[in-house]
């Protein structure tokens, strides 16, 4: 009997410890070392020719608005650009540092078309997007028939909300 009430008490016991670590494991959640607690960011970023590479000479400018919810990966922006050579044909994202091109993530909806106009949407990232994104490695660009590769450039910014 005695053998048996030990070998009851080292089961009992490794079940306990099983039991604990699978709680442990299942309750943990999505946790991806943001700094925000909410999981809300705010995004900006100013663009003109000269962040463009290489540079473009001219006078036009533009701005991103937005946020960004980690908990959802829900991007909400707003572009808007001023004085460009002619009417926006092309407004996208892309990830790449600053001063050097980088790969397209995709392009965006032109709302207001013009010299002077804007790109408003909502999309939903990757968990890879979200990196680059926080990390700071996301651009975005507006191009023109004369610029096509981009007339303004705008390196995006998160700040945790």
């Amino acid at each position: 009997m005695k053998t048996f009430g030990k070998l009851s008490r080292q089961f009992i016991a490794l079940t306990s410890a099983v039991l604990i670590s699978s709680f442990l494991l299942i309750s943990c959640s999505k946790d991806d070392n943001h700094t925000s607690t909410s999981g809300m960011y705010t995004v900006s970023g100013s663009a003109n020719g000269t962040q463009v590479v290489p540079s473009v000479t001219g006078t036009a400018t533009g701005n991103i608005s937005g946020t960004y919810n980690a908990n959802t990966n829900l991007l909400t922006y707003n572009m808007t650009w001023v004085g460009l050579t002619g009417s926006a044909t092309t407004s996208a994202f892309y990830t790449g540092t600053t001063g050097a091109n980088g790969s397209l993530v995709s392009n965006t909806t032109i709302t207001t078309t013009g010299s002077t106009g804007a790109s408003a949407g909502t999309m939903t990232l990757t968990d890879a997007q979200e990196t680059a994104l926080l990390n700071g490695t996301w651009y975005y660009v507006i191009g023109t028939t004369a610029n096509a590769s981009g007339e303004i450039r705008g390196q995006i910014t998160t700040t945790a909300q």
